[in-house]
């Protein structure tokens, strides 16, 4: 298992609140209570995370508004001895999988990796990276499905519109019609928790988003799940696999 630590343990808080998409308040115990960043724009699996156990990082920048981030948190209780922590922090991804390119975890996915480069163009979309002069890689963190079993005790927020289907298929079709003989482009779905397999939400446009995605793969477009695991000491690459049963 390949792992990347971070400078410094991660500290355990809970969430208070989420008064916006922007920030958390976290309590640390003995009257600490932090705003802290929140690194998804997005709702977090339709749940409401106040009372959740949290792991937080301090960025040690006076410069920054919030010093502090929430990258994680537990559906277990704060007085869970062993919690499963589920990664949020979608900024931090890229930087987590160009480690791993570097290191040679993607080797069996990708080959060799002699060469990795950032924010590469392809047709009208740029993609995070390209890998060894042919292969593009684009960095997905679906962070409005949490797709692993949901604690009866972690209240939901109400339904709200799943509106990103016709970007994300758009975006797929610029990538099949751009890409030239012997190039490959592969869109990693990365998840930071333990889940039950990645799956495009079952829409009323599922039908037509099959469509388009078995036409993509066709064309040269692959999709991979990567599983990661997180805690306060780092994150870890546990697997990778096609997308099979989208």
């Amino acid at each position: 298992m390949d792992e990347l630590l971070f400078p410094e343990p991660l500290r355990e808080g809970v969430i208070l609140a989420r008064p916006n998409r922007f920030i958390m308040d976290v309590d640390f115990g003995g009257g600490e209570v932090v705003r802290c960043h929140c690194p998804v724009v997005s709702r977090i699996g339709g749940l409401d995370l106040s009372g959740r156990p949290c792991l937080v990082s301090n960025s040690h920048n006076p410069k920054r508004k919030l010093p502090l981030a929430v990258e994680a948190f537990s559906l277990d209780r704060p007085e869970d001895a062993a919690k499963r922590w589920i990664g949020i922090n979608q900024n931090a991804s890229n930087r987590y999988v160009e480690h791993f390119l570097r290191i040679g975890a993607f080797n069996k996915l990708l080959g060799p990796v002699a060469e990795v480069r950032r924010e590469v163009v392809l047709g009208d979309s740029k993609l995070d990276f390209l890998v060894n002069d042919e292969v593009y890689l684009e960095v997905k963190t679906p962070m409005v499905q949490i797709q692993t079993d949901i604690p009866a005790y972690v209240p939901r927020l109400p339904e709200a519109p799943f509106s990103s289907t016709e970007r994300a298929m758009r975006h797929l079709r610029e990538l099949a019609s751009s890409l030239q003989d012997h190039e490959r482009a592969v869109i990693l779905y990365c998840l930071y928790y333990e889940n039950f397999g990645f799956q495009f939400y079952h829409g009323t446009t599922y039908d037509e988003v099959r469509s388009t995605v078995r036409a993509c793969e066709k064309a040269g477009v692959e999709l991979v799940q990567a599983n990661f695991s997180i805690d306060q000491h780092g994150v870890a690459l546990r697997e990778f696999f096609p997308l099979e049963d989208w």
